[in-house]
Order: structure tokens, then C-alpha cells, then sequence
């Protein structure tokens, strides 16, 4: 966050006349706004945001990719989809976007400039599997999926290189977490605050989860007797978890400490303009969301927004 901070400073002061309107009419364009129009039909499911003010969406419809200046809220296609899904999506430092192919049972590599596929990975064959969100370590990403039992490592090493397919690790989860048949089970995945585990939430039960990732031994997070029925989408800032509870219309606030196996429930963001969010990104002092609307039948029509609200201070 500070060195988005800083990237926002920087570009203020790179002269006021950079962001001035160039005539009248361009002064009703607004900056940053706080909600943003995404392609009808397209099913917003993914999010994330790069070192810029841009943010990218991922479309549960076909698995495109649709990129959006957070400046000005316009966007276009980035990566038209295989006609799977695109749900969890990560960044990494070298612009590279991942992303969780859900039904699919698959993960895509892309270019964020071009939208080129770099490179895919069937880690599951479906119908029983469901890629859902994906977290970078010092040692890659890691994929959770919410069907199967199982963490999926695509170790990726110093220089960058992406591995080949039989590197790709497959690390079954045991003990705390038992997967509900036929339900959503791990779905969103964090880092601990120490950085030495990982963090899941289980749809279906509402529960926290600490996953050693030597090992895939789980836990459950001490949250006092809170549970987070719908979670889906985690976000961690420092020692605090942002939880998504989808169809609560809901982030939960959780104060962990610094092992990740205890947690303090602080508040829960609302606001009217959720509709069923999916997962949530972070960016210059606010949370984007993208509106999954998963209780709306969805047709070609229907519309589809994602919101921004302001970091609780």
C-alpha cells in the first residue's frame, strides 16, 4: 500500500496540468470513481490490481479478461476467454496474470500488456474439481479448489521461470478441514501474517482455516466463536484479513495474530451498493469489489458493476 501510496503521490506531483481537463466538457469525467460499469453479461467473479491504477476482472461467462482504468472506470477486453471460467486472479512482479480456471480445472498465465497466454496448467479433470483463488509465496502461487481436498503449487524460482506441467504439486489437505460433499469448501486464500502459512476459508462452514504448506496440515483459526458463513474472497493487509461474505452483501474485518491461528472479529464493511460480491482488491485507500450477482440469473443483458469503498481507518 505505500508504495501505491507513493506511486499516486509521484504522479501529483508530476504536475497539476497531468490531470487537468483538457476542455469543459472533460471536468464531468470523474476521477477514481467509486463504481464501475463492467461489460454486460460478463459475470464477474475475479479481481485484481497491478502496480498501476489498473484493475483487471476475470468472467465466470468464458474466462475473459477485462481490464479497467480505476482513473477513469472505462475498459476494455484484455483476453478474450476459452470459454471456461476465470475466477481467483493474482499479479506477480514480472506482469504476469494467473489465473483459476474453476469448472475447468485449470490455470492460465497471462500477459498483462498483450493478453497473450504464457502458459496453462490442467491441474484437475472435471467434474470434480473447481480452481477457485490463488495467493503468491516466496515459492510460487497456490491454487485452492473447493470441490477437492487439495492445495496445487506452481513453484516458480528466483528468476521467474514458470515450471513445467509435471512440476506442478499436488498437496492434500489434512487434519481441521473436512470437505462437505457436493458444498463449497476452501475457496479464498491468504498468507499469514508472518508469512510462514496460508489461510482458507471454508464456504459452506464459515470457518477459517491455517494451512502448513510443507505439509498441508489445517487447522482451525481461534475466532472466538465467530463463524463467516459465505466467505469467499481474503485479502491480508498487515494483520488484518478482509473476509467476503458473498451473499451477505458483506466484509468481515479480522484482526489475526501473527501465526494466523487466532483471529478477532472488528467490524463488518456494508454498503447498498453490493450486490453478491465475489472477492475484493486493494488500491490507493480503497477495497474494489466486483458485484458476482450470483443471485440474479444471469442472461446476456444483465448488467454488472464493481464498487469501490473506502479502507476502514
Amino acid at each position: 500500500m505505500k508504495r501505491v501510496l507513493g506511486t499516486l503521490t509521484a504522479l501529483a506531483c508530476l504536475g497539476g496540468t497531468a490531470l487537468a481537463p483538457a476542455n469543459p466538457a472533460a471536468a464531468d469525467i470523474p476521477i477514481f470513481p467509486t463504481t464501475i460499469a463492467l461489460p454486460d453479461g460478463f459475470r464477474p467473479e475475479g479481481v485484481a490490481i497491478d502496480t498501476l491504477p489498473v484493475a483487471y476482472f476475470g468472467s465466470m461467462a468464458d474466462g475473459s479478461i477485462y481490464r479497467v482504468d480505476l482513473v477513469t472506470g472505462r475498459g476494455d477486453l484484455l483476453s478474450r476467454g476459452p470459454g471456461t471460467q476465470a475466477l481467483g486472479l493474482r499479479i506477480d512482479d514480472r506482469g504476469r496474470l494467473f489465473v483459476a480456471g474453476g469448472t475447468g480445472g485449470d490455470v492460465r498465465v497471462l500477459d498483462t500488456r498483450t493478453g497473450v497466454v504464457l502458459a496453462t496448467y490442467q491441474l484437475a479433470t472435471p467434474p470434480d474439481t473447481f480452481v477457485n483463488d490463488v495467493v503468491f509465496t516466496p515459492s510460487g502461487a497456490w491454487f485452492t479448489d473447493s470441490r477437492a481436498p487439495v492445495l496445487y503449487h506452481l513453484p516458480i524460482g528466483p528468476d521467474g521461470r514458470l515450471p513445467a506441467p509435471e512440476q506442478v504439486a499436488r498437496i492434500p489437505l489434512t487434519g481441521d478441514l473436512v470437505y462437505v460433499p457436493n458444498a463449497f469448501n476452501a475457496n479464498g486464500i491468504a498468507r499469514t501474517p508472518d508469512g510462514a502459512g496460508l489461510i482458507v476459508v471454508q464456504s459452506e462452514t464459515g470457518r477459517l482455516f491455517r494451512v502448513d504448506p510443507a505439509t498441508g496440515t489445517t487447522r482451525l483459526v481461534d475466532l472466538g466463536g465467530e463463524e463467516l458463513p459465505d466467505g469467499d474472497g481474503l485479502l491480508l493487509d498487515g494483520s488484518t484479513l478482509y473476509v467476503v461474505q458473498n451473499r451477505r452483501n458483506a466484509i468481515a474485518v479480522i484482526s489475526l495474530d501473527t501465526e494466523g491461528t487466532k483471529g478477532t472479529l472488528v467490524r463488518r464493511i456494508t454498503d447498498p451498493r453490493f450486490d453478491v460480491p465475489s472477492t475484493v482488491a486493494a488500491y490507493a485507500g480503497r477495497l474494489y469489489l466486483p458485484n458476482a450477482r450470483f443471485d440474479t440469473p444471469p442472461e446476456p443483458a444483465t448488467p454488472y458493476t464493481a464498487v469501490a469503498v473506502e479502507l476502514p481507518r
